[in-house]
């Protein structure tokens, strides 16, 4: 079972880094958890999100928010929309299904064609 987060919303933020100063490198990343198998494919509703800088390339954890950070951060979370929750049954349990409807019905058809 492959567990991915995928990046949904990805915005460059004009405010100063805690670490470096820097204007030009804060990205806010939203990203969403789907879940692969051999037989289905789903869009969870857990999102989860980071704030990294490019220019000096480390993550800023909420400690070091700024209360600039922290509004545009808000502002960000209410202008985000995540995909919709689904889950995308594959080919191969399709054909699982169907086979075994198929051996149900014959078994049936047996047992009753033979009981005459």
């Amino acid at each position: 079972m492959a567990e991915k987060l995928i990046d949904i919303k990805n915005v460059a933020l004009k405010n100063n880094c805690p670490e470096c100063f820097s204007k030009d490198g804060l990205r806010l990343i939203f990203r969403q958890k789907t879940i692969e198998t051999k037989f289905y494919k789903s869009i969870t509703s857990e999102i989860s999100h980071e704030i990294t800088c490019k220019t000096c390339d480390s993550i800023i954890y909420p400690v070091q928010w700024t209360d600039d950070i922290e509004r545009v951060f808000e502002y960000q979370k209410k202008t985000f929309t995540p995909k919709q929750t689904s889950t995308y049954i594959k080919n191969t349990l399709w054909i699982i299904i169907v086979s075994s409807l198929a051996i149900i019905a014959l078994v049936l058809f047996l047992l009753y064609y033979l009981s005459l």
